[in-house]
């Protein structure tokens, strides 16, 4: 007899392996969160039909609740169905034993058409070190919020060449993780930096890099002092050489789109090259599109303008100059920064080119220890520049170093899709989904807390470490308000990481607020917690938390 507290799963006009992966997902996501079980045959209370049908809008979808009893999700294509299973789990119940739906009447349409995420794979960070599975895992559960594209970077300098046996293996780490996208139907991206070199890069080539020369009057960060000139003689073939090996190596999983980067890592201060946004970072980028349009005729190229105006001014100008009349090698530029604000001169005076623009927000490193003390919110920060920039995007990337910034990826997963909602009615989605609905008020007024105690750095004294915090105010009120809100989760919640990096985040808060922002035991117990979740036992301290072990192996950031 089948047991009534099931869940059946039935597809009407969907292809068989997409089928079977949405039957999969969904699986997962009840199944680890209550005892309730996803079927495919047989009775149960709560029925769910899958169907595709076209006219809802690019991306839509419906949920009905029709006579029948079952609910209907319709996509308007396969990623409206992903779409519509993520808002109808979101608003969905869960306890120990019993999953019972949620509302079950919406029709929505997202209104941005690039809705992305950006992997940095490198520092041995979760993404690095992670088992596949789980980075699997994770691509399902972003693109259940509405993300459409994921974007990932091959960090060359890190190897001699393509053919290094590290090489190998990363590239193929990656490659598992863009096919996992593609099974998903969401679009794929890669990055290039335009000038970036392997660690054995010609030293006669190499590119130059200092302030006070040729008006950088800032030292360019972010270089790893093996990256080429593309005006010496011989470096612009060899960029391309290597670029047409990053192509090849990628071939059987080509992505949709190639980002070109001109900073950190990346640039030249060199006669020939400055200033190198508008210049030698043009001389060499407009090939490299042009190599990768020739492997993907239907490929969109993103260039990026990140850190422009930085070291050097003139180069938004430049860049406007140079594209005075619309490219054809270009698709997207890409705006952002790392800081407060939002870049003001696309603002001001229009994009170069007059080409759609791409934001990059900055959801892991701002104001933070990239991880090391828990989650991140940003509420209140993300809020603020979206309010700028996103009348003005189609959409964007965000910048992600793991997963301790869960949430804010959720925020701007779905200013992408509703570019009205607010952070805050976001998040309040988020805490009841994730967490429980008995908890939103008093999840919301912690990481309101959190927020604003989020500076924090490291200090060491006579033997003695310390994690300053620019800010305590009410550190041990937000440790009040988790400890009540823990008392009220399941069993299956409580034990689940995206609780655990907040309710650590709040236990840390309160131990360096009341104890001179000395690492205390407890502190070192929740730091090693927190490298388990995040897999981050070989990270560099920028993103590892600074247990005991850490801060004496890693001194320096990177």
């Amino acid at each position: 007899m089948s047991d009534p507290s099931n869940v059946l799963i039935r597809f009407l006009n969907v292809d068989n392996e997409f089928a079977e992966r949405l039957l999969a997902v969904a699986r997962r996501k009840i199944e680890e969160r209550c005892s309730a079980e996803v079927v495919t045959t047989g009775g149960a209370r709560n029925v769910l039909d899958f169907e595709i049908r076209p006219g809802i809008g690019a991306e839509g979808f419906m949920i009905q609740d029709p006579p029948s009893g079952a609910i209907r999700i319709t996509g308007n294509d396969e990623r409206g169905l992903l779409y519509g299973l993520g808002r109808f789990l979101r608003c969905s119940h869960y306890d120990r034993d019993t999953f019972t739906p949620g509302t079950r009447q919406a029709t929505s349409v997202p209104e941005k058409p690039v809705r992305g995420i950006y992997f940095a794979t490198h520092f041995h960070n979760f993404y690095h070190e992670a088992p596949v599975k789980e980075v699997q895992d994770y691509i399902e559960d972003i693109a259940l919020w509405g993300i459409n594209t994921l974007c990932v970077w091959f960090d060359m300098h890190h190897y001699k060449g393509i053919g290094d046996p590290d090489a190998r293996l990363m590239i193929s780490r990656l490659k598992c993780l863009l096919n996992s996208a593609k099974n998903l139907k969401l679009s794929t991206s890669l990055v290039f930096i335009a000038n970036e070199g392997y660690a054995d890069s010609p030293h006669q080539l190499r590119a130059e890099w200092s302030a006070g020369k040729n008006g950088y009057h800032h030292q360019p960060q972010g270089f790893f002092q093996v990256e080429l000139c593309p005006n010496k003689p011989g470096a612009r073939e060899l960029l391309l050489r290597w670029a047409e090996e990053k192509l090849m190596a990628f071939a059987d999983v080509m992505p949709d789109y190639l980002w070109i980067w001109p900073y950190d890592t990346g640039g030249c201060t060199c006669d020939r090259c400055a200033p190198w946004g508008a210049n030698g970072f043009l001389s060499i980028a407009e090939p490299i599109a042009r190599l990768y349009c020739s492997h993907v005729p239907c490929g969109r190229v993103i260039l990026s303008t990140w850190y422009f105006d930085h070291f050097i001014d003139g180069e938004w100008e430049g860049l406007a100059k140079a594209f005075r009349n619309r490219p054809d090698w270009v698709d997207y530029i890409m705006v952002d920064d790392s800081g407060d604000t939002f870049p003001d001169y696309p603002l001001r005076h229009g994009v170069p080119g007059g080409l759609p623009m791409l934001n990059f927000p900055e959801i892991s490193m701002y104001k933070s220890w990239w991880g090391g003390v828990g989650a991140n919110p940003l509420l209140r920060h993300l809020q603020a520049l979206w309010d700028v920039a996103g009348k003005h995007v189609a959409g964007g990337f965000p910048y992600s170093e793991g997963i301790y910034e869960d949430i804010n990826k959720a925020i701007i997963a779905q200013f992408q899709w509703k570019g009205m909602r607010s952070a805050v009615d976001i998040v309040r989605e988020y805490v009841a989904s994730e967490y429980s609905v008995d908890v939103v008020d008093d999840v919301v007024a912690a990481l309101d807390i959190l927020e604003k105690n989020n500076q924090h750095s490291h200090r060491e004294q006579d033997g003695i470490h310390c994690i300053p915090m620019e800010r305590t105010i009410d550190a041990d009120r937000a440790w009040q308000l988790l400890q009540r809100a823990d008392a009220l989760l399941s069993p299956q919640v409580r034990k689940s990481w995206r609780w655990r990096i907040l309710y650590l985040r709040g236990l840390i808060d309160a131990e360096l607020a009341a104890n001179d922002c000395r690492i205390t035991d407890k502190c070192e117990e929740a730091f090693k917690e927190l490298v388990s979740i995040y897999h981050a036992e070989n990270a560099a301290l920028v993103v590892s938390p600074p247990t005991k072990e850490a801060l004496k192996l890693k001194r320096s950031w990177l």
